[in-house]
């Protein structure tokens, strides 16, 4: 029913190459003439820091400007209720401004009603919960995208995944349950990468467990010549605890808001501890077990990190390009001022 055997990890070397629907075909075409395209007429590499500095500490770092040009195909990962079309303006600027050709994993809103099927599983109810087989279907979304791209690229070389918010720790079980033969770089924008600490009063491990699996079972970051980790956290506002230092007292449900309303707070939160940041703060204390830190409004910037990694950090940037069509009021780490200080890691 998920699309893939519980039981058994699939490998690049242990089934025989699928042959393409022609559907499979049209997309792989039409997205090879539009890269052809793209690199023979819109190429343009951009030679920019990676990220600002912090305004604040930060374990981030940043690397230096890259001088080579010729991209590598692209892989998008979508984020947890997020669906294809929201990556569409991504696609068109790395394959418009940059040459990287791009497939976007096929994902609709729809689909993430599947892992519903978790509720019946009794590691969801103690907190134990495996990414398989609750997340095959979107395991098998990726499959499909990969070997697209590797279609693309005429197995010239490997690929990128270009990981947004959840679809990068899922990235991570990927390349744990199918290899990383064809993987060169793993970029992940906005991912919620380590597990919520335990023990603390109000906190619950929203994703049942399935992050404290891909933390113990999951292979570390590395920043090497054959496999790259970039890892972008986002300093768009500072959390605040609910009242004072009372938060543990305080952990009644919150009142969801939409995010014209959370916009429109915006001026006056870095400023007063005013109801978007207290808002955001409780959002960010599921996530990492503290409401007064700073993230891009749904992810701390420390969980959005890993050791081994490349950490960026970059100032000014929302989490999801859901909710604003204005790239200048609300950036997003796909609107394309944005884009140019992470796209490099995408070229050899």
């Amino acid at each position: 029913i998920f699309g893939l055997a519980h039981n058994k990890k699939e490998f690049p070397g242990d089934r025989p190459t699928p042959k393409p629907s022609k559907e499979q075909k049209k997309s792989t075409q039409a997205n090879r003439e539009i890269a052809v395209m793209a690199m023979a007429f819109s190429l343009r590499v951009r030679n920019t820091p990676t990220s600002k500095p912090p305004s604040s500490s930060s374990s981030s770092s940043s690397s230096s400007s890259t001088t080579t040009s010729i991209p590598r195909t692209a892989v998008i990962l979508p984020g947890l209720g997020n669906n294809s079309a929201d990556y569409a303006s991504l696609q068109l600027t790395l394959q418009g401004e940059y040459g990287v050709p791009t497939v976007v994993a096929k994902v609709s809103r729809v689909d993430w009603l599947r892992n519903a099927a978790g509720l019946l599983d009794p590691s969801y109810w103690s907190g134990t919960l495996k990414p398989r087989p609750v997340l095959d279907w979107y395991l098998k979304r990726v499959d499909d995208a990969v070997q697209e791209a590797k279609a693309i690229a005429q197995g010239d070389e490997t690929l990128s995944l270009i990981g947004h918010s959840a679809g990068g720790w899922l990235a991570r079980v990927y390349m744990e349950e199918f290899g990383v033969s064809d993987i060169s770089l793993l970029l992940t924008l906005g991912t919620p990468h380590l597990p919520p600490p335990k023990g603390i009063p109000g906190v619950i491990d929203q994703t049942r467990g399935l992050l404290y699996y891909v933390e113990e079972h999951c292979r570390k970051a590395v920043f090497t010549p054959q496999l790259k980790y970039v890892c972008v956290a986002g300093r768009y506002i500072k959390g605040t605890k609910l009242v004072g230092n009372t938060e543990e007292q305080q952990v009644g449900p919150v009142v969801p808001v939409t995010d014209e309303v959370l916009a429109a707070d915006v001026v006056n939160s870095t400023t007063n501890p005013t109801f978007r940041a207290r808002f955001v703060g409780q959002g960010y204390k599921q996530v990492c077990g503290r409401a007064d830190v700073w993230g891009d409004g749904v992810v701390p910037e420390e969980s959005a990190h890993l050791e081994g990694a490349l950490n960026i950090t970059l100032d000014g940037v929302y989490h999801s390009p859901i909710g604003s069509s204005d790239d200048s009021q609300r950036p997003w780490y796909g609107s394309p001022g944005i884009i140019e200080q992470w796209v490099h890691h995408l070229l050899h």
